[in-house]
C-alpha cells in the first residue's frame, strides 16, 4: 500500500504508479510506504534536525528497515509487516514540491518528471540504496533510469 499526502489527485495517481513500478522492478512488490509533500521550511527543519544540514533539500527518505535484502520476502521482516495491508512497511519519503519545481526548471524537464524521479530516488533509499560511494551511486542512477524508462518517463 502506498499512501500519498499533500498532492493533487493527478499527482497521487502518477506517483503511486511510479512507486509501485519502482517496487515491482526491484523485487519488492510486498512493500508499503508513505509519500508526503511539504513546504520549504518543513523540509529544511527536517533536514537540520535529522541530518544536521540546515538547508532546503528536494527529498528525504526515512527507512524503517536498516538493510533490505532484495527480492523482498515478507518472512524476512515479520515485525515490519503492516497489519492493515499485509505488506512490509519500508518507511516514508518526504518531497519538497517547491524545490522539485526549481529543479525541473534547472534540468529542463517537466515537474511531473522531477516528482517521478524524486519518488523513485526515495523508494531506492528505502530499499537500502545510497549514493555516498561512487560505485553505489552508479548502481543507484542505473536503477533510477531503468525504472523511469520502463514507465516512459524521459527527460523531455
Amino acid at each position: 500500500m502506498i499512501t500519498v499526502t499533500g498532492a493533487s489527485a493527478q499527482e497521487k495517481t502518477l506517483l503511486k504508479r511510479v512507486a509501485e513500478a519502482a517496487l515491482s522492478r526491484m523485487g519488492a512488490e510486498d512493500a508499503a510506504l508513505d509519500l508526503s509533500f511539504v513546504g520549504r521550511e518543513r523540509i529544511r527543519a527536517l533536514n537540520a534536525s535529522l541530518r544536521g544540514v540546515d538547508r532546503v533539500t528536494d527529498v528525504l527518505s526515512f527507512p524503517t528497515i536498516e538493510k533490505v535484502v532484495l527480492p523482498l520476502k515478507k518472512g524476512n521482516y515479520p515485525f515490519d509487516v503492516d497489519p492493515d495491508s499485509g505488506k512490509v512497511y519500508l518507511g516514508s519519503i518526504v518531497i519538497c514540491r517547491a524545490r522539485a519545481k526549481e529543479q525541473s526548471v534547472e534540468y529542463g524537464h517537466s515537474l511531473e518528471r522531477e516528482l517521478s524521479y524524486l519518488t523513485v530516488h526515495g523508494v531506492l533509499h528505502l530499499l537500502s540504496f545510497d549514493h555516498i560511494e561512487e560505485r553505489d551511486k552508479v548502481k543507484m542512477r542505473a536503477a533510477e533510469e531503468k525504472i523511469l524508462s520502463a514507465l516512459g518517463i524521459g527527460r523531455d
